[in-house]
């Protein structure tokens, strides 16, 4: 019989997406596909019943949301004031069908075992906050490894664990987040020492956390990431593409510039769209993401009306605006609108991996990003990459890519070959590695 590992879903929940969404679905393909039996932690917003059909119910229900009594925010206050010195108990049930989940992500069908417990990530928090260690969970049926994709203060009770840190940022640069840097350090830090095993996504985060937490080299373990989009998205013509692109947003081919990620002082938008500016390019910016943590200034710029101009075409004055920005797209849709873009922008200030400059690589569309962080890594000389604080740099690179078509053309297939190179074979070829080395 195979091993089986067992997953936190902390951010598989997320009705959007992250980066590290992509991450956990990515690492839940991989472990299937070394032929390992999977399993998945799900935090439910209410006890869950003995009864498995209902079970099923809730747990699609709990993917959309919905608002707590102030009875039940109390008690959910509680419990996480209270802790579980003892360890929870969790219960794994499988989905039988019951609910039609076609809009949901393939993960939660494909799984052997679903384990839901009410609240259990926040309660993890508040058990770490209250003694110092990880709350224990007792599963009904024991995996042979647990692998939390995302920092958590959780132990499975007699199972050997591995944590993926995928960067320091918050407290490499704690002025550009909102989390509780007293609470992050020391969690990370006992994770550190307590994980048999620890993962990250780059060369630069693995030199921060040996560099911060004194981990042994042999502990740690760099296996970067990968990108597996859709292949049928992938070999979708061009031209469908294009139509898509033009019907939906109003955008030529290969005549606008993109950005897609949360709107927070990290992504560096400011700076971005003042560059773009600077730059007096004739073709837009499109901007996808929600606003994010200290966003005012980005959502205020985005709200002023003063970013248009006014174009004469087939006998018509057409008011267009130069800076347009979308809250939220589908995946299908944002792959085409990366398929069409001119070129994407992402000037980070720091990143752990900068998933956003593989896709945009792989999808054969130029990339202008940042010298800091592991973006350099990733990218190599397949992208122009400039000191993501100064805006005049960043402003002279928007304006050649807009103009050069030589260079346009360059990029576009060194970054195809660069993304190459994170395939998900080797890819699966590294995480093999290290699961064999901890389940021995």
């Amino acid at each position: 019989m195979s091993s089986s590992i067992l997953y936190d879903g902390l951010n598989l929940a997320l009705k959007t997406g992250t980066g590290i969404a992509t991450y956990s679905r990515e690492l839940l393909t991989v472990a299937r596909h070394l032929g390992y039996g999977t399993t998945l932690l799900h935090a439910s917003s209410s006890r869950m019943p003995s009864d498995p059909k209902l079970g099923e119910i809730l747990l699609f229900d709990d993917s959309s949301g919905g608002v707590k009594s102030k009875k039940r925010r109390f008690k959910t206050w509680l419990k996480r004031r209270i802790g579980a010195p003892g360890g929870v108990r969790i219960d794994a049930f499988t989905t039988k069908g019951v609910v039609v989940a076609k809009s949901f992500h393939k993960h939660l069908s494909e799984v052997d075992h679903i384990f839901a417990h009410e609240d259990v990530f926040g309660l993890a928090r508040g058990h770490f906050k209250n003694f110092g260690r990880p709350l224990c969970l007792k599963p009904s049926i024991r995996p042979d490894l647990f692998h939390c994709t995302y920092p958590q203060p959780i132990a499975v009770k007699s199972t050997p664990s591995i944590q993926t840190i995928h960067d320091l940022v918050p407290l490499r640069l704690p002025y550009l987040s909102d989390d509780n840097k007293r609470y992050h350090y020391r969690m990370l830090r006992d994770v550190a020492r307590r994980a048999d095993h620890i993962v990250t996504v780059s060369e630069t985060s693995r030199r921060d956390i040996i560099q911060m937490f004194g981990v042994e080299e042999k502990r740690i373990t760099n296996t970067y990431q990968s990108v597996d989009l859709p292949k049928g998205l992938l070999e979708r013509e061009p031209g469908a593409v294009a139509d898509e692109v033009a019907g939906v947003f109003d955008l030529g081919w290969r005549e606008y510039f993109l950005f897609f990620g949360a709107l927070e002082p990290k992504k560096n938008v400011l700076r971005l769209i003042e560059a773009y500016l600077a730059a007096r390019c004739d073709i837009p910016l499109v901007i996808v993401g929600s606003a994010g943590w200290r966003a005012e200034i980005e959502r205020k710029m985005l709200e002023d009306g003063r970013f248009g101009y006014y174009d004469l075409s087939e006998k018509r004055v057409t008011y267009r605006q130069k800076i347009r920005r979308f809250e939220f797209v589908s995946l299908p849709m944002l792959i085409s609108l990366i398929r069409g873009a001119r070129g994407v922008l992402f000037p980070s200030l720091y990143e752990g991996f900068g998933l956003p400059v593989l896709e945009s690589m792989l999808l054969g569309t130029p990339v202008i990003s940042s010298t800091e962080g592991s973006i350099p890594e990733v990218a190599a000389d397949a992208a122009m990459l400039v000191d993501p604080y100064d805006v005049e740099a960043l402003s002279r690179a928007i304006r050649t890519l807009a103009r050069d078509n030589d260079l346009f053309n360059h990029l576009g297939k060194a970054g195809q070959k660069r993304a190459a190179e994170f395939s998900f074979d080797r890819y699966a070829e590294r995480m093999g590695a290290v699961y064999q080395g901890v389940l021995g």
